[in-house]
């Protein structure tokens, strides 16, 4: 019988910009404070890219990547970049990314997941590695949330930072290292509680729109974190469940970074220490899709990822969407 060819992530990269916002700008104009965002969600402060794109944030990223892994982006064979805040509604930012790089052999193509879309994206990654199809797959997640965000809103405006991640997928080397697993899951019944009201076919842009201030991200902070713990904590323990891991087995845990306390919950619920979990939310914010693979190349570049690591991945979007995944680091 034939081995599996696993897909594995080879290489990593993340770029977020220089400007940081901390949680004092927002008391000269927000009725909140530092004390009160630190202790509700354990953000200090966010990076805002003020001109630009998202493709300006998943380039970098994604040259990142490449230089680490040593070759050149006409080997890539295809580009999924998961966002929520493409370039333009079309042509899918992949394409620019594609262009801007030179990555002229790569087809490309978006998906839109919300928090979730890095996991799906991986997930569907995975599967062009498995099926033999591609032997070098580029994975963003990428998000300029400060550009759907209305600052005189306090429950989202504190949230969200811009940045990206970016993976390289190559067939394992070994069949017992790799993308092991995923459990990605969606409730079509959480949208009304996480979305962004108008910019769609259902309520395109006009100037009443714009007045009404329908373009920005709309959340139901409480009825969110009221799903996002309990969906956070079954996705995790079922990936562990699904793989006979126990919690000493998993080195890391790789959540979300949307709220502290949610990341909390779900390492208590799977029997982990906090040392055993990456957290960058305090200097990053939420950066949407972003979140997964910035936290991945910054703790690899720390030397704090090594071959055969079990990492449980999780993640919870607005959709709803959220799932898990199991990664056995392979390099």
């Amino acid at each position: 019988m034939a081995s599996v060819t696993r897909a594995a992530i080879t290489a990593v990269g993340h770029y977020v910009p220089p400007e940081t916002l901390d949680n004092h700008y927002f008391e000269s104009f927000l009725e909140t404070n530092d004390q009160w965002i630190r202790e509700r969600t354990g953000i200090v402060e966010r990076r805002i890219l003020r001109d630009g794109a998202t493709s300006d944030l998943a380039v970098p990223a994604a040259l990142h990547c490449l230089e680490r892994r040593g070759i050149g982006a006409e080997e890539i064979e295809c580009i999924i970049l998961a966002t929520v805040t493409p370039d333009m509604t079309f042509p899918p930012t992949a394409g620019i990314v594609q262009e801007k790089i030179g990555a002229k052999r790569a087809w490309c193509f978006d998906i839109e997941a919300a928090c979730s879309g890095f996991l799906y994206a991986l997930s569907v990654g995975s599967r062009m590695i498995e099926s033999g199809a591609h032997k070098k797959v580029l994975v963003i997640g990428a998000d300029k949330m400060s550009s759907i965000l209305d600052y005189t809103d306090r429950n989202t405006a504190i949230l969200f930072g811009d940045g990206a991640g970016a993976v390289l997928l190559e067939p394992s080397p070994d069949p017992d290292l790799g993308l092991i697993d995923f459990d990605l899951r969606t409730d079509g019944a959480g949208v009304p509680n996480l979305y962004m009201p108008a910019g769609g076919s259902r309520m395109p842009p006009t100037v009443e729109t714009v007045e009404k201030r329908l373009h920005y991200v709309y959340q139901d902070g409480r009825t969110v974190f009221k799903s996002a713990v309990p969906g956070m904590e079954e996705a995790a323990l079922s990936i562990m469940q699904r793989n006979g891991l126990t919690s000493d087995e998993v080195r890391w845990l790789v959540p979300h970074q949307a709220n502290l306390r949610i990341i909390s919950a779900t390492a208590d619920r799977m029997g982990l220490s906090m040392e055993k979990v990456m957290v960058n939310i305090d200097r990053y914010g939420n950066t949407t899709a972003g979140t997964l693979p910035i936290c991945l190349s910054e703790w690899w570049a720390n030397g704090q990822i090594d071959r055969g690591d079990n990492l449980v991945l999780v993640t919870f979007g607005a959709g709803y969407t959220w799932g898990g995944a199991l990664v056995r680091w392979a390099y």
